[in-house]
């Protein structure tokens, strides 16, 4: 299966929890019957239909056992090539019980999909296993019930690499997807990842929210505050209206302002591809306060937010333009929530505190210092 993106034909994956789905449905028909298979057929919840490779087979009188390799087309995803395990016994209750083994990880927090002490093993990929099952069991007249362990014997160094251990997934990778197919290059595994550690965040009691774009935010709170952020990337409309839907009662962002100068002009996804309207507004409020020409030119010519910042510094206006900055982007911000839903009744207070490495805070929205003593 293959999806074209920026003029490209990109090949398709498949999911850790079609992994699963697929080791479980073969070691269901092998325990069954006895007899090693070399394929199976799975259908994912998106209703595509997939024949996976069979691999280190294991088969008892109570039990079997297989692995599916995981395969991610052309996404770039650590868990490319691992494998997940199934082992399926019989159990003489009617039923399909699905936990973790090697290598799965636990849930230590509230808020996520499974509760706590549970394998993080997702809703859809549980639905799918159990489905799975019971399929084998009706088409070989098999009346009583299966125990499914997933593992993954190389899952708990992958995890490390994940955002796994700050959600509070312990000892392991989780089993995911929603589709059973991975789409190369899709955000939506980003944009999962954010709403998931605002639900951990607010299952914990949070509720002023402090979110960041990236890396740099990041930094800066650790070297001047005491609290944490949650790393929104580029989302940072869609984290603001995921968290006001949740019903946080304030969202402060703090950021760099080469990100946070593209909020002061209403672009809330910031990536690049999306456009640059950074100097414009510089440029903009430069002029409005009085800067001359030869001012205006240096800032649309500046590549990046110090270099515009010295410049308007230099000609002696950096304090109004920042000011007027601020306002604006607190203008978009009330916007935002406002017109998220009409189920909100309770106003939510959204502030901003924008910063450079060279600067440091070069501006804060009316209600910042406040709604910072709530967080």
């Amino acid at each position: 299966m293959h999806i074209t993106k920026t003029g490209k034909s990109l090949r398709c994956g498949y999911t850790t929890g079609t992994c699963a789905t697929a080791a479980t449905k073969a070691s269901a028909i092998m325990l069954l019957t006895a007899t090693p298979i070399a394929t199976v057929t799975v259908e994912t919840p998106s209703g595509t239909q997939l024949i996976l490779p069979v691999h280190d087979i294991t088969i008892t009188p109570t039990s079997a056992s297989c692995a599916i390799q995981k395969d991610s087309g052309d996404d770039p995803d650590i868990t490319n090539g691992t494998y997940i395990y199934a082992t399926v016994s019989k159990i003489s209750e009617a039923v399909v019980t699905i936990d973790g083994g090697v290598g799965i990880g636990r849930v230590t927090k509230a808020g996520l999909d499974q509760p706590v002490g549970n394998a993080a093993i997702n809703s859809t990929p549980r639905a799918t296993i159990t489905a799975a099952a019971r399929s084998v069991a009706k088409q070989f007249g098999y009346a009583e019930g299966f125990s499914v362990i997933i593992s993954a014997p190389d899952g708990e160094a992958l995890a490390t690499k994940t955002y796994n251990s700050r959600l509070g997934i312990v000892g392991g990778l989780s089993i995911l997807g929603t589709t059973g197919i991975v789409e190369p290059m899709s955000e939506d595994a980003i944009i999962d990842t954010i709403y998931a550690e605002i639900n951990v965040a607010y299952a914990a009691g949070t509720r002023y929210l402090v979110l960041t774009p990236g890396n740099y935010g990041q930094d800066f709170i650790k070297a001047t505050a005491t609290f944490t952020a949650i790393k929104c990337s580029n989302y940072i409309g869609l984290a603001i209206d995921y968290a006001a839907n949740k019903g946080f009662a304030g969202i402060l962002l703090i950021g760099h302002a080469g990100k946070f100068l593209k909020l002061a002009c209403g672009m809330f996804n910031t990536h690049s591809k999306f456009g640059d309207c950074r100097a414009e507004v510089i440029a903009t409020f430069a002029a409005l306060a009085g800067a001359d020409t030869a001012v205006i030119n240096a800032l649309l010519d500046a590549a990046t937010a110090d270099q515009m910042i010295s410049i308007i510094t230099q000609a002696g206006v950096a304090a109004e333009v920042l000011e007027n900055v601020m306002t604006r982007i607190k203008f978009h911000l009330d916007h935002r929530v406002n017109s998220i839903s009409n189920s909100i009744t309770t106003p939510i207070m959204i502030e901003a505190i924008m910063f450079t490495d060279k600067f440091g805070v070069v501006g804060t929205t009316s209600a910042a210092t406040q709604l910072l003593s709530f967080c």
